[in-house]
C-alpha cells in the first residue's frame, strides 16, 4: 500500500508556503476588518445630543493613564459590535482550521519522509545480508 504513495516533499513546501502566505493575508483582511468597524462606530456618533454623548465615569486615575471618561455608543456601533460578537467563533475557527491543516500537513510529510528513510535503510540492510558466494558472485577484496 505504501508504493502507492508519491509525495514530493518539495512540492508540499511550495504549497505550505502559499497557504501560509494566504494565511497572513486573511489574519490582515480580518485585523483591518475590526479597525475599520471600530472607526464606523465612531464616525456613526450617537443618538444624543452635544454634552450627554461622553460617558464620564467617576474614579482615581493613574498618573499618566489615560481618562475613564468614553464616547457614548450609539445604535449602529451597537449593531456593529454585536456583528462581530456574533461572528467571533467562527473567524476564530477559521484561523484554528488553517493552522490545524497547516500542521497536520506538515506532520504527515515528516512521517511520509521517515518511511522513506526507514524503507531505504532496510532495502540497504537487506542487500548488504546477501551471500554473494551463494549466487556464484565473487565479492570484491576490498583490503587491496
Amino acid at each position: 500500500m505504501a508504493g502507492d504513495w508519491d509525495i514530493q516533499p518539495q512540492g508540499v513546501q511550495g504549497q505550505l508556503k502559499i497557504v501560509g502566505g494566504h494565511a497572513g493575508d486573511l489574519s490582515t483582511a480580518l485585523n483591518n476588518l475590526v479597525t475599520d468597524m471600530q472607526a464606523a462606530a465612531q464616525a456613526a456618533g450617537t443618538a444624543v445630543p452635544g454634552s450627554h454623548a461622553k460617558v464620564e465615569i467617576q474614579g482615581p486615575v493613574p498618573v499618566g493613564a489615560p481618562p475613564l471618561s468614553h464616547a457614548a455608543m450609539g445604535p449602529v456601533a451597537a449593531a456593529l459590535s454585536q456583528y462581530l460578537e456574533g461572528r467571533q467563533a467562527e473567524l476564530k475557527s477559521m484561523s484554528e482550521r488553517i493552522e490545524a491543516c497547516l500542521t497536520g500537513t506538515v506532520k504527515a510529510v515528516n512521517e511520509y519522509i521517515a518511511g522513506d528513510l526507514t524503507a531505504a535503510q532496510n532495502a540497504q540492510n537487506a542487500a548488504k545480508s546477501v551471500d554473494l558466494k551463494a549466487l556464484g558472485i565473487q565479492p570484491e577484496d576490498k583490503s587491496k
